[in-house]
């Protein structure tokens, strides 16, 4: 076989099983209550309202407005369309990937290529991560997309990739520490004389287009958004602090471990040329950049490495394939396209698509995938409630299935609860206390209430579990006016019970 056929072949084969790892992912995947308020932000963007001005949100404000301009997609498909629109966005970060580390790598640019993309897009968990509807898959395509664009050595190269890495920046702030790093190694490449400068011009004017408009009109909502509601999480001590740290570098490895493999491979390979490609310096510096700002968090969960797994992805294909020899190609690609499927395949992962948990020695298998619940949930709000009413909820992702409103302040779902806030700083930052909370569950606004064990159960900024005598409170007090009509076992995330409340006055 041919050179050009067996890459070909090879890539089509890593193609067919991004695919296949997306669609599993996107029909049997896990919730995660993070879906309900990013789709529910983009649906409110798309109606005109401003995040933080209007509603309270704690990301970069990139990804409403960019799922608010595709919500015919989502308003036709509910959350699956979000999870089809997310899991496009992490495919085409993994081309741009491989387009970038083919670009870099001298010669043997085919194999550079099917590498990459049979490494970022054959992961399983990388595949899952950037399928669920988070920042995750749309960061890493403006990410991937902006070193594509700084490959190109003309001034419009730097500039789209300064353009497109601070939409990443605005998209998740953690992805910002690759400006600094990028534009000072621009500064030492003597020859990319004015890069630096048009790499700054397009950074720093996006940068002004996406966060100066909310600083000057609500700078407190915004400055709590982006900086506040991350600051004040507690992890509960010093001792839960670094297990939190250990379990962050263990279960990076377990996700990617044939990636992890790979890199003590290289580690230990004699690196004759690894001084001479400037570009693979570069991407080595952001990854771990990106990975020391992710480690530096107060909860850093190790699904944030989504964004900086490409980037090391493609400074490892780029270190190692000039160091083998030409012979070696063909085989080893075919090893690590074996690894790749064998490790998809046995990944823990995919046993969650399918199985709920286990009691003693029985697994409990799904009756139904997750999102078909939704969807049977949905069915029955509809059914039951005028289109457009309000759903008193904090399970958002029900509310964008159903296609229904949340009364305001509600639209972070279970992270809308400060119960020591104060009434005045709640109602200017969008959010709940107490008293609020209480106000409105006794509103009677809404037809329908829907709960499940993530509802009023989380008090932030802590992240901490809600007493006991306050969720017995708040439970009566809705109760006071709704009926429970439905209950839905292992719905959600988490798969706990959801029940589904009438107002009293409905017959």
């Amino acid at each position: 076989m041919s050179k050009k056929r067996y890459l070909v072949g090879l890539e089509v084969g890593a193609a067919a099983l991004a695919v296949l790892l997306a669609s599993l992912n996107l029909v049997h995947g896990n919730l995660n209550q993070d879906e309900g308020w990013y789709l529910y932000a983009a649906k409110m963007v798309s109606e005109g309202a401003r995040p933080y001005a209007d509603f309270a949100f704690t990301q970069g404000p990139v990804l409403p407005y960019v799922y608010g301009m595709l919500y015919p997609v989502i308003d036709a498909l509910g959350l699956a369309g979000g999870r089809l629109l997310t899991a496009w966005f992490g495919v085409l970060a993994g081309i741009l990937a491989a387009a970038t580390a083919a670009r870099l790598t001298e010669r043997n640019k085919g194999f550079a290529f099917a590498a990459v993309l049979l490494l970022v897009c054959g992961n399983v968990y990388h595949s899952y991560f950037t399928t669920i509807v988070k920042t995750y898959g749309l960061c890493s395509f403006l990410l991937m997309g902006g070193f594509f664009s700084l490959t190109f050595r003309r001034w419009y190269g730097p500039m789209l990739a300064g353009v497109l890495i601070a939409l990443a920046a605005g998209t998740r702030l953690s992805a910002g520490i690759v400006l600094p790093i990028a534009g000072i190694w621009l500064l030492s490449q003597r020859e990319r004389r004015w890069a630096w400068l048009w790499f700054g011009i397009g950074g720093g004017l996006t940068l002004l287009a996406v966060f100066a408009p909310f600083f000057v009109s609500a700078f407190e909502q915004t400055s709590f958004g982006l900086f506040g509601y991350h600051a004040g999480r507690d992890p509960g001590g010093m001792k839960a602090l670094l297990v939190l740290k250990m379990g962050f570098i263990s279960r990076f490895v377990q996700a990617y471990f044939v990636f992890t493999v790979l890199l003590l491979a290289t580690i230990c390979w004699h690196p004759r040329q690894y001084e001479r490609n400037a570009g693979m310096h570069l991407m080595w510096m952001c990854g771990i950049g990106i990975s020391l700002v992710h480690f530096l968090a107060a909860f850093p969960y190790d699904d944030y490495q989504a964004i900086a797994y490409p980037v090391l992805v493609v400074a490892l294909v780029v270190c190692l394939i000039p160091r083998m020899d030409e012979a070696w190609l063909a085989p080893v690609l075919s090893f690590l396209f074996l690894v790749s499927v064998a490790a998809a395949f046995s990944s823990p992962i995919n046993q969650d698509l399918f199985v709920r948990g286990r009691d003693r020695i029985w697994w409990q298998f799904k009756e139904k995938s997750n999102l078909a619940l939704l969807h049977e949930a949905a069915h029955i709000v509809r059914a039951n409630s005028p289109e457009g009413s309000l759903l008193l909820t904090q399970d958002i992702y029900l509310a964008v299935e159903a296609n229904r409103r949340v009364p305001a302040h509600m639209e972070m779902g279970p992270f809308c609860y400060y119960p020591e806030m104060s009434r005045e700083r709640a109602e200017k930052l969008h959010l709940l206390n107490r008293e609020m909370l209480l106000e409105t569950l006794g509103s009677l606004e809404a037809p329908l209430a829907a709960f499940s064990g993530y509802g009023l159960s989380i008090e932030s900024p802590s992240i901490s579990a809600v007493d006991e005598v306050d969720t017995t409170l708040f439970r009566k007090q809705l109760e006071r006016g709704y009926d429970r009509m439905e209950s839905i076992p292992h719905f959600g995330q988490a798969h706990t019970p959801l029940d589904i409340y009438k107002r009293k006055d409905i017959e």
